[in-house]
This record gives C-alpha cells, structure tokens and sequence, in this order.
C-alpha cells in the first residue's frame, strides 16, 4: 500500500522524538515534514536537536537530514502531509488557535496536547473503550467549515493506567474512585540528566494532573449527543498525582466502590476478555491484549512491564478486597508509549481504517 504522509508539529520535543522512532517503519504512514517553532525552523533535524535526543532509540539518518519547517508555515506543511500530529509545548489558548488553524486549513489533526480535550466536538479517544466517540467528527467539521479538516486529541497520559481497568467494570455500577498517580520524569518532557533533584527525590505535586485524572474519565465514559460530547455523571473520582524517581511508566493505585459489588473472579474476567476496536481491526499499535493481569504480588513493576506489548498495553496486579471500598488494585501504563505518542497513533491508524484520514497526495 502507498503510505499516507505525516507531519510532527512539536518535532523537536521529547513527545515528538517519540513520534519518530513509532513512525520510522510504520506500515501506514510515512513521516514527510518535520515541523517546530521559531527557534528550531531552517535547520537539518540534526542540528535542531544536537545535545537535545532524550530517548535511547537512534533517531533516523533519513530524519536527522530533514530540515525542520516553522509551524506558521501551514501551506507550506499542507504541501507535504495528509495529516499530522500534533505536540507542542505552547500555552492552551495558542495550542488551541494553532490546531484549528491547521485544521481548517483542511489537515487533519491527531493532538497530544489538551487544549480541546474539552471542545465539546472534539473527540477525545482511548480506542479500546469509546471508539464511537470519533462520529461527533461530522458536527466539527461542519462548525470549522472543513470537509477533510478536524481535530482528534488523546487523553491525559496518567489516565491511561487506570481507565482501561475500570471500563469493563462499569457494568457493575462504579460509585466511587481514589486514585494515586505515581509519574514518571518522562512525563514532564525530561531526563535525570536534565533533572538532578529527581534523583533519590518524590514531589507530591504535578499542577493540573489531579483534575485531569478526576475529570478525562468521565469524558472518555461519555456518549455523542446533538453533535457533542456529553461526559458521564458517574463515578466519583478523587486523585493525588505524584512525580516519582522513574524514567518512564505511571503507576497507579486505585480503590473502586460498586452499586453491585462483582466477585474478584468477575473481575479477573472482565479483564482477561476485554478487547476493542483497535484488536478487532488488527491495527498495528494495537496491543494483543489490551490488559494483562499479574498474579504475582509483586507485580506489574515499572522496569519490567512498562514496556510490554511494545510498550502499548496496560499491566495490572494485587486485585484484593478493601476495607473501606470495595477492592483495590494497581496499574501501568507507558507514559510516552500508550500514555502519549503511541495512543495518538493508535488514534491516527483507527481514523484512517474508519475513513476520516485520507489520501491526499
């Protein structure tokens, strides 16, 4: 097949370096514009990263001779791309003016960023659980005046170690959720080189993440109405979001109260049986499970499993009853696998087998 062409605005960052190496042999898409700001524009890839490469994956020679084009540039991008990717480190009210001005500009936007995890006609996607919410697309297009143009964003990258457990289990009635966050340095676009006081150091402190954790979900459990996203009532979720001494990998401790208590055997089994749209399309992001259940109690540990189905699925482990709710569980997901560049693109292959990405050059 003739690969669809792509652009990374934000090329430069630690999430666009990841948005590389998930794209360098991708067998739907083809990276053709490498796109940062003022700082950056005019230079070879390599120079505008020289001393700046945070991952230990080698970056391309084919995208270190790239040179980089500035994102006001957005004919010039349109030239080059069917669509892009989107994860620059702007204030809201720019990322958001930015997004859109690309996307009326009739090129699809697949963001990382937040500014319109809450436009209500923006789909806000993990695509395991809530697939249908990328229909409200036909309202935005309609509001932007776009025929192929839109914006698709992907959710807060803690949220991704927890939500996907509680999916399955809403059946059940969940009430009540608590949550502890504990994040890694990745999270925050740095290394340990970058951020000596992280080491042998916790900071029980990352601003927004605690409403971000207590409100995406609820966004995410939502359901399409009247050309908008309506987010769901329930459950009750509170939150505290630690940064932790971690390269990569959120972990999080979750308690969970049920209108109908299931038993632990239920549980496991909702878990083990859980699949979306993503595994029955057999997209190539796509986990084979989407989550995995260690018995072992010492387990899922963030060196060991972060990384498991390339980094893509979400570990879980010690499911035990509680004594103030009614059980409690921990959870991992790779923050900027899963949690970041590697769900947008899961986004990106959904919109495009579902025929809202297509080929333009």
């Amino acid at each position: 097949m003739e690969k669809l062409k792509v652009g990374i605005i934000g090329a430069t960052g630690m999430v666009g370096q990841r948005f590389i190496t998930l794209l360098a042999d991708h067998p739907y898409f083809e990276i053709t514009a490498l796109v940062a700001g003022p700082r950056s524009a005019g230079k070879s890839y390599a120079e505008a990263v020289d001393g700046r490469w945070k991952l230990s994956e080698k970056c391309p020679d084919r995208i270190m001779n790239m040179n980089v084009i500035s994102s006001d540039e957005v004919d010039e991008v349109k030239k080059l791309v069917d669509f892009v990717f989107c994860a620059v480190s702007l204030s809201k009210d720019e990322t958001r003016a930015l997004e859109e001005r690309y996307a009326k500009a009739e090129i699809p936007v697949v963001s990382n960023n937040s500014a319109h995890r809450w436009t209500p006609d923006v789909p806000m996607v993990i695509p395991e659980i809530n697939d249908s919410h990328l229909e409200v697309i036909t309202a935005q297009r309609k509001r932007l005046g776009t025929e192929r143009g839109f914006i698709a964003v992907k959710p807060n990258c803690s949220i991704q170690s927890y939500v996907g457990a509680l999916a399955p289990l809403r059946k059940y009635g969940i009430k009540e959720v608590v949550v502890t966050t504990y994040q890694a340095i990745s999270g925050a676009g740095k290394t340990f080189n970058e951020w000596p006081e992280m080491i042998d150091n916790l900071i029980p402190f990352i601003g927004g993440e605690e409403e971000k954790s207590e409100k995406e979900p609820l966004r995410v459990f939502g359901e399409v109405k009247d050309g908008a996203i309506v987010p769901a009532t329930s459950p009750v979720i509170t939150s505290q979001c630690l940064r932790v001494p971690v390269t990569d990998g959120h972990m999080a401790a979750v308690f969970v109260k049920f209108d109908n208590k299931p038993t632990k055997e239920q549980i496991l089994a909702d878990w083990n049986d859980y699949s979306g749209k993503p595994q029955s399309l057999g997209l190539p992001s796509a986990p084979d499970k989407f989550l995995t259940y260690f018995e072992e109690e010492n387990r899922p540990q963030t060196k060991l499993d972060r990384d498991i189905y390339g980094g893509m699925g979400v570990t879980l482990g010690r499911l035990r009853e509680d004594t103030v709710y009614d059980y409690k569980f921990v959870g991992l997901s790779h923050n900027t696998k899963r949690g970041a560049a590697g769900g947008a693109v899961l986004i990106a292959e959904l919109l495009y087998r579902e025929g809202y990405i297509t080929k333009t050059h």
